[in-house]
């Protein structure tokens, strides 16, 4: 595809490898729709000391983003694991650090999701991914969930939910992402690039 091809952006942290896992679900969801492409970017952790220590490119994995990634993209699906009922404070810093994007309307009326993992059933998932939603409200972006038209809703027995894409990982994060979890991410990867294609064209008749 050339460079001016729209793309999602799959924006995401992982500590253990499960929200790793599900960005390339969702990619492969959004891949799966012609005409647009996925773009895997992670974050750096955040470091408790004054000095960034990491380097500048990840040794293994997705590259970091960068701003121009997020001003550029036809849509945005943002992963996390929980941390206390929220997204993880390397991702939280990221988004924190888009304030330009946000005084020129960067981001409004593209479409963007949310996805998240967790140890436990119980252990946040749903407030993870309404607290995420709401920077992205802030920002102007279409909010798209995960409808019960997809069927595997109502058959999974660990993550899942109509607010997004979700994986329980267990204690030790040893669960690996099953089938009903991979499903919904590829579904939900797919509904984002077909919203991402159809608002492309609302907007560019905006102008």
């Amino acid at each position: 595809m050339s460079d001016m091809t729209p793309y999602v952006l799959v924006l995401y942290y992982s500590r253990s490898g499960a929200t790793a896992t599900m960005a390339q679900q969702i990619a492969a969801g959004v891949e799966s729709v012609p005409g647009i492409q996925a773009r895997l970017r992670t974050v750096a952790p955040v470091s408790t000391t004054c000095e960034a220590v990491d380097p500048e490119i990840p040794v293994e994995g997705a590259i970091y983003a960068d701003l121009d990634d997020l001003r550029n993209c036809s849509a945005l699906a943002l992963g996390s694991p929980t941390r206390f009922g929220n997204m993880a404070a390397p991702l939280k810093y990221f988004i924190d650090s888009t304030s330009s994007l946000w005084m020129n309307g960067a981001l409004i009326d593209k479409p963007a999701c949310a996805f998240t993992s967790t140890s436990s059933l119980h252990g946040g998932q749903e407030s993870t991914l309404l607290t995420m939603l709401v920077p992205l409200l802030h920002h102007g972006m279409v909010y798209a969930g995960v409808p019960y038209s997809e069927t595997v809703l109502l058959e999974t027995r660990t993550g899942g939910t109509p607010y997004g894409a979700s994986h329980l990982a267990g204690a030790r994060s040893d669960h690996s992402v099953d089938a009903h979890e991979r499903a919904l991410c590829v579904a939900q990867g797919k509904r984002l690039a077909r919203l991402a294609l159809a608002l492309d064209v609302m907007r560019q008749n905006a102008l």
